[in-house]
């Protein structure tokens, strides 16, 4: 009998120590729960008192209050987004009504032919919830949207324009890191539709932004403007980071996170082997933090005295789970574990807003555009999108 007990305690010490790296860490299951419970407590929070303010969605805090947008805005999907992903591992009537509710808001979008964030906008909200329920007006917005999105594309240049920005003369024809995770939305449409001059479009713009946007140690510069006339890039910088040469947080999350998206829905050993690239130039960077919650620029001068993103963090983790799923190399637990020390930073309390508080967004402690003065250390609407992404993509890997 004590021999079957000692068995019992020895089973139980193992699969404890499976969940977490030492014994002391709280098991990653209940780190997941708690941070799904946490989300959907601020989302209703956040949905409740917006609910009657028609046509609004949440951006940001300013000034200390909350900061709202309408549906042109470019973060307008997340929050629908978030509640369609926290429907997923709750599906409760209240939080399906105000998932459906909140995508309303963004019909319009699919019709937008100047902005390329359109796929950030419709693929988060529409796409996700025509995942979970195949609505098929959902597909139909999604389809209008891909075609509205596929009319940035410019064949000589290979790319999909981002800004129609000019930069007072300075840029051409800008193309943004950023615009990568807008291909999702095209691959989709492509395969929902059996249109392959969607895919096409995807791939092209790719292939143009891994050639010309990395740095030879697979850091990405945020813009590249091409010339119109040779189709080659004229200007390469980082308009929200540091410096032109240095790696803006946030801009190096897109990129792992949209070639390994691109891994996943092409099959491409290139895309795989450039997400792997990213990753590694991520993951072993001199500064960043014991946490693994970047600073806002991995150059910014004033490291370590200077703001942190946790969108970054979460787009980041997001990321590397998914990459430790599609890369078959032993190296695929190492992004799993680097992606589950992030997801227990932004799970802790210096990163996990109490319930009821910061204007009911999820996350502490991001960064939009610090050069600008414009959203720093705040909460974002993507940073909490991606972290409860982050937290559905690990419960079903340890499921």
């Amino acid at each position: 009998m004590n021999k079957l007990l000692s068995l019992s305690v020895l089973a139980t010490t193992l699969l404890l120590s499976s969940c977490s790296n030492t014994p002391q860490e709280e098991p990653l299951a209940k780190v997941i729960d708690r941070g799904l419970k946490a989300s959907t407590e601020q989302a209703l929070l956040m949905a409740k008192d917006l609910e009657q303010q028609e046509g609004r969605l949440p951006k940001s805090i300013k000034d200390g209050k909350l900061e709202t947008s309408d549906c042109y805005w470019w973060c307008s999907g997340f929050f629908p987004g978030e509640l369609w992903y926290l429907y997923e591992n709750n599906p409760t009537p209240e939080l399906k009504k105000y998932a459906e509710l909140f995508t309303g808001r963004l019909e319009k979008v699919q019709y937008v032919t100047n902005n390329h964030d359109v796929g950030f906008m419709l693929y988060c909200s529409y796409g996700n919830g025509y995942r979970l329920t195949q609505n098929p007006d959902y597909k139909n917005v999604l389809v209008t949207g891909a075609g509205s999105l596929s009319t940035r594309f410019n064949p000589m240049i290979k790319a999909i324009r981002s800004w129609d920005s000019t930069n007072n003369g300075k840029w051409q024809y800008p193309v943004i890191i950023d615009n990568m995770m807008n291909l999702e939305l095209l691959t989709w449409a492509s395969k929902a539709t059996g249109d392959n001059r969607f895919h096409d479009i995807a791939v092209t713009h790719a292939n143009t932004t891994m050639e010309n946007h990395f740095r030879d140690d697979y850091s990405s510069y945020h813009v590249v403007s091409y010339d119109t006339i040779t189709g080659k890039p004229h200007i390469k910088m980082t308009h929200q980071g540091y410096a032109d040469e240095s790696a803006w947080a946030r801009g190096q999350a897109w990129a792992v996170y949209g070639y390994t998206m691109m891994a996943r829905e092409t099959g491409s050993p290139e895309y795989l082997a450039q997400a792997k690239h990213i990753a590694r130039f991520l993951m072993n960077h001199p500064n960043m933090p014991a946490d693994k919650v970047p600073y806002w620029d991995f150059n910014a001068p004033d490291i370590p005295n200077t703001p942190r993103d946790a969108s970054a963090a979460a787009i980041m983790a997001s990321a590397l789970i998914e990459l430790s799923q599609l890369d078959k190399s032993d190296e695929a637990k190492s992004y799993l574990d680097f992606a589950e020390q992030q997801v227990r930073s932004l799970s802790s309390p210096e990163y996990l807003a109490e319930k009821g508080t910061n204007c009911n967004f999820v996350l502490k402690h991001s960064t939009g555009h610090l050069p600008g003065n414009s959203e720093v250390d705040v909460p974002l609407s993507y940073a909490d999108y991606y972290y409860v992404e982050a937290l559905t993509r690990l419960k079903k890997i340890i499921e």
